[in-house]
């Protein structure tokens, strides 16, 4: 069996109301998603991150069409020799949408994978569990949302089934943000995780700042409470508070996550396997991690890493998306996953269990 065709395929979706992080502002949502074919018949599935930016989907198509020289004819089941040919660094690599576009062929490779030999993602990965722990994220800034409508956002939350959530600060007066945890703790009562996440909008002693302030209210963990790259001040902010600090999401590749690792940034690391290379990455640096006895709660797409979160010893949670964030929520894939009593199982299926419903968005298709 050898590799056919790689195709990319790119959706973008407008929100009814931008919303707003500590740092940046989104209008739209939006998906990539790669195919990978045979000449024997199987078909993987492979999600990109949304590019966001307006060129986002023709850059990614660009990128995944120059890949396509080092995929062509390969055996779909060598992912680490693909990988290697594919990252070549002084062009295409280490940082950024190129290797953000790897991401995506690898993750569909894994899919590829799991379907040619009758396996779930999960248990080819090591099957360490059969469901996890997963958090509701949320609690952006909205024009006209104020601390009622945040609430009632929250509580919603927990009616799902959520026995964790996540908000956003950063974003107002740092007073005005520990009002918005103290009522978010009010609301969703003491038996809750509650995360926050400054998606790096911090200096180091605003951050620190911000956490002595809050420790009152059982803080889960503060999430990039400073810039991604400044991980003298994650230490910093780690040193100075006992709320636990995670950080990782923007992060690329092993060696990435072993410049945080030794910088003593974090104690959990939020890897993305959209953004960091791939699955095959993300189980180096899952390895990584528990040789250094660190947990691994992952960014992004909860499809993907409920997977990778059951396959390893130390993954600690799944970061879970519901229709206050994505407006295609339900909509995009045939099926998704259920918050049942504050876990989530991934598909016992052959592959990922992605089927992308190309009726439901083919109206939003611009690549």
């Amino acid at each position: 069996m050898r590799i056919a065709d790689v195709r990319y395929t790119g959706y973008q979706w407008p929100r009814t109301r931008p919303i707003r992080n500590g740092r940046y502002t989104y209008t739209s949502g939006g998906v990539g998603v790669v195919e990978i074919t045979t000449d024997d018949g199987p078909v993987g599935i492979g999600l990109a991150v949304d590019p966001i930016l307006p060129e986002g989907h023709r850059i990614n198509s660009a990128i995944i069409e120059a890949l396509r020289a080092h995929l062509i004819g390969q055996d779909p089941l060598g992912h680490e020799r693909i990988w290697d040919d594919m990252w070549q660094p002084k062009l295409i690599g280490r940082r950024g949408l190129s290797t953000r576009a790897i991401s995506a062929v690898d993750i569909a490779l894994w899919d590829l994978k799991g379907k040619i030999l009758g396996q779930s993602v999960h248990k080819l990965l090591g099957g360490f569990r059969q469901r996890v722990p997963a958090y509701i994220a949320g609690g952006y800034y909205e024009e006209g949302k104020g601390l009622d409508e945040l609430a009632a956002e929250m509580a919603a939350n927990v009616e799902l089934g959520a026995r964790a959530v996540k908000m956003k600060v950063g974003g107002l007066a740092v007073r005005d943000d520990v009002e918005r945890v103290r009522v978010v703790r009010d609301i969703v009562g003491e038996n809750i995780k509650l995360m926050v996440d400054a998606n790096g909008a911090y200096r180091f002693y605003e951050a620190i700042d911000f956490a002595r302030r809050v420790e009152c209210y059982d803080i889960y963990w503060l999430e990039e409470p400073v810039a991604p790259d400044d991980y003298d001040g994650h230490a910093r902010v780690a040193q100075a508070t006992r709320i636990p600090i995670a950080t990782g999401e923007n992060e690329y590749t092993r060696y990435g996550f072993r410049d945080l690792i030794e910088h003593r940034s974090a104690a959990i690391l939020n890897a993305d396997a959209q953004v960091l290379g791939g699955i095959t990455e993300f189980m180096k640096v899952a390895a990584m991690s528990q040789a250094h006895d660190l947990s691994i709660a992952p960014h992004g797409n909860q499809d993907i890493h409920v997977h990778l979160v059951c396959a390893i010893p130390n993954g600690l949670i799944v970061e879970y998306y519901r229709d206050s964030v994505d407006p295609m929520w339900g909509r995009f894939l045939k099926s998704h996953l259920r918050l049942v009593d504050g876990h989530v199982a991934p598909p016992s299926g052959p592959g990922l269990g992605i089927e992308v419903d190309t009726d439901a968005v083919a109206a939003f298709r611009v690549s």
